[in-house]
């Protein structure tokens, strides 16, 4: 189907399209992108089987990390299989409907990644603060509590950027992306869509960007507390500490940055989007397995012991 020429309509279907200017080399791209799928889908499925099966992985860090591995999954889910069928198939058409399905699984997740990753930096805090409560405060009954509330908040948050729904198209239906973003979708729209701008950028700093900040504030006061233990216990609180902010870094960095670009950048579709937005989707549930399986002295134990058997077999 040939993009649509401005004019008068409502659009029933999008063109995604992958990397401008790449023409017949994309299809390369699917293999590796491919390998990163199961990577991504095969090593966050690992960390849920090991922490569900591993009764001393019952622990609120372990936990929290369970919740980020399966929501790395299911963006994994949402976005490559799609990408792929792009590069190898020339499948670029999307239906309307399921691209605001994908809009807003993609948006959803981010927004309950962002809340665990505050839950596991509130962990954080209060096993190095208040060591001798933590068991007490993070309970199981509660960390429960916590996801079902990441799931609420992601949701909830999100759940208005549908409204673009009612909005006509009239100018084009090419998106700029391999997948369906409401910063791409909205800029499309023949109709005024100040709401979707600000809301957006309320998002983006009273959710997203207040997350960020109290996780600063989580590590500002676990540093002070850490500056008061000896050498080495300062060094084993420090040490559980790297994986998170390496997520942390992983998650937040990408998905600021795309967020200023799209809204702040006069190209449309520009190789900066297209890179930005890219990294923000598939590099951090490709790495976090691999960050936290290899820090992880459990995790990484359970893996060996896991391959150990097999390679007898």
């Amino acid at each position: 189907m040939a993009p649509s020429q401005p004019g008068n309509f409502t659009t029933t279907v999008f063109i995604l399209v992958g990397f401008p200017g790449m023409g017949d080399a994309q299809f390369w791209l699917a293999f590796p992108l491919c390998f990163l799928l199961l990577l991504a889908v095969l090593g966050n499925c690992a960390i849920v089987y090991i922490i569900k099966v591993e009764r001393s992985l019952h622990e609120p860090m372990y936990l929290f990390l369970c919740m980020l591995a399966a929501i790395d999954t299911l963006i994994s889910l949402a976005t490559m299989p799609k990408m792929i069928s792009i590069f190898w198939f020339k499948s670029t058409r999307i239906a309307f409907d399921a691209c605001l399905v994908q809009m807003f699984c993609i948006h959803s997740l981010s927004g309950m990644e962002s809340t665990i990753l505050l839950a596991m930096a509130f962990d954080r805090y209060v096993a190095i603060c208040y060591p001798l409560r933590h068991t007490s405060i993070l309970t199981i009954p509660r960390i429960a509590k916590i996801g079902l509330v990441a799931v609420i908040r992601g949701a909830a948050l999100m759940a208005p950027l549908l409204s673009v729904k009612r909005y006509p198209f009239c100018r084009s239906n090419v998106l700029s992306h391999s997948y369906c973003l409401h910063q791409d979708i909205m800029k499309l729209a023949c109709a005024d869509i100040k709401f979707n701008i600000i809301y957006g950028l309320v998002v983006i700093i009273f959710a997203i960007g207040v997350d960020s900040l109290l996780i600063s504030f989580s590590y500002f006061f676990i540093l002070k507390a850490a500056l008061s233990l000896t050498q080495e216990a300062r060094l084993k609180a420090l040490g559980t500490c790297v994986s998170h902010i390496c997520a942390v870094f992983l998650f937040y960095v990408p998905f600021i940055g795309l967020s200023m670009v799209h809204r702040f950048s006069k190209t449309h579709g520009s190789h900066v989007h297209v890179i930005m937005a890219n990294v923000h989707l598939l590099v951090p549930p490709v790495l976090n397995p691999l960050v936290y399986g290899v820090k992880t002295k459990q995790i990484r134990h359970r893996i060996v012991r896991a391959f150990g058997r097999v390679t007898h077999c």
